[in-house]
């Protein structure tokens, strides 16, 4: 398997995921034609994707879907609620709507949407299982459930949402309406939050880590690292490659 944030921040997102049979995107919040170009930059030819997986409904997560679907025949899979809210920009192309809390297969994979907390009409985060082992993805959320925790456990790749550090956001310049969206239950997950999660998360079984989805105002790479680094040494359980996703270039590339 191979695991690749091509893009990640409030600017755009798009995961790459390579298994034994597949390769899927998981959002395409970029340009199709930029988003094409960051697959090349890891050696991959977007005509090879064989589908493209939907968290939810925000721009920074859907702009570049319905181009890129067209363009390469991709099929979409989509919750409901999320499908009617994107619209339009779908049309014409093959969609498979999901339940979420309800697992399918896709080709060789395992894929189990589940809910989380985010101001969007039907937002999941998802798990991604196959022979080679499971990936658990959940960015966007400002509250991580008992469910959540749940839904993550045992998985050898994590890509977890390490949106903001509280004190530069609350000293920051966004407007206070703003800071309590990010802040409350159904914003984003802040540093200090992602690793209190991550502790209930580690297994021997995990070796790979990406902190995904950090604000380039009320966050810092090294601040979001630290914080993580700070929990991984200090426990023995497990010692994953943690990688810091990235808005203008992809990720290095995590092979299981």
């Amino acid at each position: 398997m191979k695991v690749c944030l091509l893009a990640s921040g409030s600017k755009g997102n798009s995961l790459y995921v390579e298994s034994g049979e597949s390769r899927i995107l998981v959002d395409a919040g970029l340009s199709a034609r930029e988003i094409v170009r960051r697959l090349a930059v890891i050696g991959v030819d977007a005509a090879e994707l064989d589908g493209l997986f939907v968290s939810h409904e925000h721009v920074d997560h859907v702009r570049g879907v319905g181009v890129l679907a067209r363009r390469y025949h991709l099929p979409v899979y989509v919750s409901y609620p999320t499908h009617r809210a994107i619209g339009e920009s779908l049309q014409g192309i093959p969609v498979t709507e999901f339940e979420s809390g309800y697992s399918f297969m896709f080709q060789d994979l395992l894929v189990d949407p589940f809910p989380i907390t985010h101001d969007a009409c039907d937002p999941v985060g998802f798990t991604f299982e196959c022979a080679e082992g499971k990936i658990g993805v959940a960015t966007d959320f400002g509250v991580a459930t008992r469910l959540v925790a749940d839904k993550l456990k045992q998985c050898r790749v994590l890509v977890l949402e390490s949106n903001h550090d509280e004190e530069m956001l609350i000293n920051g310049p966004y407007p206070w309406h703003l800071k309590q969206r990010i802040k409350s239950r159904h914003g984003h997950l802040s540093n200090n939050d992602s690793a209190a999660l991550l502790s209930d998360l580690l297994s021997s079984g995990l070796e790979g880590l990406f902190l995904a989805h950090l604000s380039e105002v009320n966050n810092d790479p090294a601040v979001a690292r630290d914080v993580t680094r700070n929990l991984l040494t200090s426990q023995n359980v497990c010692s994953p490659r943690l990688i810091v996703g990235e808005q203008y270039q992809p990720s290095e590339i995590f092979n299981l």
